[in-house]
């Protein structure tokens, strides 16, 4: 065991497999009001192959109103971001409460160059300029972050942190590429969406309290968070919750259960489950079953055959075939 130390975040990121698009540019006039239905209802049409689909928002010019449905409204100012990892339905309105049945017309992918421009809204004086964001990822196998994410997320222009010029400064790049039309905008665009989906996650763990519980809470906890970096940074070796509660500094009872308590699944079952998503990509990138197993720590195809049906259903030539890769 090598005993490196990994950036685990950064590793979920990789593995999971993030794919961003901006496609709404929307200029709206008071009263208005905009409903986005369950992210699933419309992931296949927005963002084709992505198991799940997160949307966010920027309120690049003005202000209103945002909340997941059955939530208490939050004003939105300027600059202002806000995140529905769980793929919520949503409503953005120029004023509180004002509810409307979605559109489900203005998801449909056009066949022109994003971002796709719309003017809504009653004619009122009160103006807002608002850029809708779309990331796809994987959810399947394994992806401990999304579970560990709240319904929303709002992140205010204002808040002092470390980082808060530099993601206003990112949100502002996207907000002027996404009206340029310069050649190669789309790729820019999907680039600096998923540095804002990044940084909101960042700036989410980095947030005082509101995180007990879950992976996220298991990052920033001294025993479960190097358990973590132990276990991403080596994931093809021999461990057990002994070498690992070595490895760490903590008793084996005391590792167990913070671990299984904080992240949800004990540390061997996690091991296991990360191994399978590491596995799950390399087999959709046309890796031969064979090579994959000893990639991701079994000794012979069999042995890891047997594991990846147990957690995902399906055998690994079945699971390519059905992401439209040849076994």
């Amino acid at each position: 065991m090598t005993g490196v130390k990994a950036d685990v975040l950064s590793d979920v990121l990789r593995a999971v497999r993030l794919t961003g698009a901006v496609y709404f540019d929307f200029e709206l006039s008071s009263p208005w009001v905009a409903e986005a239905p369950p992210s699933h209802t419309i992931a296949a049409t927005v963002m084709p192959g992505a198991d799940r689909v997160i949307e966010y928002h920027l309120i690049a010019r003005g202000s209103c109103w945002g909340h997941a449905v059955g939530q208490e409204p939050v004003q939105l100012g300027e600059g202002d971001l806000i995140v529905f990892p769980q793929g919520d339905p949503h409503v953005l309105s120029s004023a509180p409460g004002m509810r409307a049945a979605p559109n489900m017309a203005l998801f449909a992918r056009e066949k022109t160059r994003l971002p796709l421009v719309h003017e809504m809204g009653g004619g009122g004086a009160d103006r807002v300029r608002l850029v809708c964001c779309f990331m796809g990822c994987d959810e399947r196998p394994f992806n401990p972050l999304l579970s560990a994410l709240p319904s929303m997320i709002h992140l205010r222009a204002g808040h002092a942190t470390a980082t808060a010029g530099w993601l206003t400064t990112v949100i502002n790049i996207a907000v002027n590429e996404s009206r340029s039309a310069r050649e190669g905008g789309e790729n820019v665009l999907a680039r600096l969406s998923e540095l804002m989906f990044v940084e909101a996650i960042r700036r989410h763990l980095e947030s005082p309290g509101g995180i007990e519980k879950g992976w996220l809470a298991g990052l920033r906890d001294p025993v479960v968070g190097q358990a973590l970096a132990m276990l991403h940074g080596d994931p093809t070796a021999d461990w057990t919750v002994e070498s690992l509660a070595r490895a760490v500094g903590a008793s084996r009872s005391v590792l167990a259960e913070r671990f299984a308590e904080m992240v949800g699944h004990p540390p061997m079952q996690y091991l296991t489950l990360w191994r399978m998503q590491l596995a799950s990509r390399q087999l959709i990138d046309g890796a031969p079953v064979a090579d994959v197993a000893g990639a991701v720590g079994y000794e012979s195809e069999a042995a890891f055959s047997r594991a990846f049906k147990k957690v995902v259903g399906q055998s690994p030539a079945t699971w390519r075939r059905a992401r439209g890769r040849v076994a």
